[in-house]
């Protein structure tokens, strides 16, 4: 109510944080206020208390803006695999002497990134993770950390060693929303499919099983191709 303000005095939200000091009886008067916090901003007024009447309401209060540094970048769950990206460290606080800025990832310090943007370009599933930022100097006051995940549509990626006569696991994921339902192999230059599901496994290769592998994903909203990867069958000498 602008009216009649809140009296601090009864607000359990500034209890021990607040104080009253100066000579009142010469009508000098501080509010001090401790371990400020961002809900702290609001309009803050006076009222002189005699006897008889009260006074000061009338006039107009004092604004205190509280705020800290905090990580900015647009959509923090969408983010593409192999797209550009730039966080911004920001404080509506005016920083003097154009300070240099520190980043952090996961709560490790990230060393060669000293300006108030970061850029990820391009930005790759290693990237992904928990990001803050503080003014060099004011390490104590970092911004709260923000979260970066990092999408792809479709990654094909083979595992163990390929000579022939071994095994080979190809694996497709996806970050596909709604998840895949369906998933299917195939090889380059050949029309029919090589076998379905998420992993493609493929025992006691030979030389004729080289060359290039690709799945597709498949859910309610449609079918999306992965990139291919190169299977190279090496020759097994006795």
């Amino acid at each position: 109510d602008e009216l009649v303000p809140e009296d601090l005095t009864t607000d359990p939200g500034y209890e021990g944080r607040a104080e009253s000091v100066g000579e009142k009886e010469r009508g000098h008067s501080i509010l001090r206020i401790t371990d400020l916090r961002e809900e702290d901003s609001a309009e803050y007024k006076f009222i002189f208390n005699t006897q008889t009447s009260g006074w000061g309401y009338s006039f107009p209060g004092t604004t205190l803006t509280v705020t800290g540094l905090q990580v900015l970048f647009k959509d923090p769950t969408n983010i593409i695999e192999g797209t550009c990206l730039r966080l911004f460290c920001e404080s509506i606080c005016f920083l003097q002497d154009n300070p240099s800025y520190i980043w952090y990832k996961n709560g490790q310090r990230l060393f060669s990134h000293e300006t108030k943007y970061l850029i990820l370009d391009p930005v790759c599933s290693e990237d992904a993770g928990r990001y803050a930022c503080a003014v060099n100097g004011q390490e104590d006051l970092a911004s709260a950390e923000k979260t970066l995940t990092v999408r792809y549509h479709l990654r094909v990626k083979p595992s163990g060693e390929i000579v022939e006569g071994s095994s080979v696991t190809l694996t497709c994921s996806s970050d596909a929303n709604p998840p895949v339902d369906k998933y299917t192999w195939y090889k380059k230059n050949v029309t029919s499919p090589k076998a379905s599901g998420q992993s493609y496994n493929i025992t006691n290769i030979i030389s004729e099983d080289r060359g290039e592998y690709y799945c597709e994903a498949e859910n309610k909203y449609g079918r999306l191709i992965s990139s291919s990867v190169s299977v190279d069958v090496q020759c097994k000498f006795t």
